[in-house]
């Protein structure tokens, strides 16, 4: 189930969702929200089993996987892959903007921001969920939301240098092998793309608060690229 599907229906019965396009803003998350309200449903945005089916009266049960709708802000994420550094001294105005949005300061995209981008992930789709104090600092992503095991749409945050070192990494599981997970992450080869990242360099896993846990599982993924050792 595409989110633009889910954008379409909520549209067609009259909610006001903004443009139909796959892209999960305040606009639809507030669609879903009087949805769920008109229908005696959960209200919290989220488009779990329970306000899928309402809505799609044929509905197959919700994916458990990457293409779960629910996880908007792991969608958002998908979205943006390729994303990049402007080249030399510029700055690429998407991320800019990122941290224009969440009231940021920051001076351009050669500062790491493997941070910012699970921040603008996360802060775009999911209104009422609170982000770290300090959103650039990866591991200040430990003390988000609630502990989690690793599975689609899970934050992963990983040690960098060294584990007392204080630097690390963040993204979102996108699959695993036997000794490494695949993280959708951006700063990695100054993009939004997937890297190989060595599962004994994961310092936690976490959940948004606000989001109820799915039924999401470890995914296999065979894995063709190396290691990814500094993701700065």
């Amino acid at each position: 189930m595409r989110l633009k599907d889910i954008q379409a229906k909520l549209a067609s019965l009259g909610y006001r969702t903004g443009p139909l396009d796959g892209v999960w803003g305040r606009q639809t998350e507030a669609a879903v929200k009087q949805y769920q309200a008109d229908h005696g449903l959960q209200v919290d945005g989220v488009v779990g089993p329970m306000t899928l089916a309402s809505l799609f009266a044929t509905a197959p049960v919700a994916d458990s996987g990457f293409d779960n709708p629910a996880l908007v802000w792991f969608q958002e994420a998908r979205r943006l892959i390729g994303t990049r550094e402007a080249p030399q001294q510029g700055n690429n105005p998407v991320i800019l903007d990122w941290a224009h949005d969440q009231g940021i300061p920051y001076g351009g995209d050669d500062i790491p921001w493997c941070g910012l981008f699970v921040g603008h992930c996360i802060g775009s789709t999911l209104s009422s969920e609170p982000l770290p104090t300090n959103v650039l600092g990866a591991r200040s992503w430990e003390r988000f939301g609630v502990k989690t095991d690793p599975a689609p749409g899970a934050v992963m945050v990983f040690w960098r240098v060294s584990r007392q070192s204080g630097l690390g990494h963040v993204g979102y599981y996108a699959g695993e092998d036997s000794g490494a997970y695949r993280i959708l992450g951006g700063n990695q080869s100054n993009s939004v793309s997937l890297a190989w990242v060595a599962k004994d360099r994961l310092v936690s896993a976490r959940w948004p608060a606000t989001v109820p846990a799915t039924i999401g599982h470890p995914v296999q993924v065979a894995r063709t690229d190396t290691l990814s050792w500094n993701e700065a």
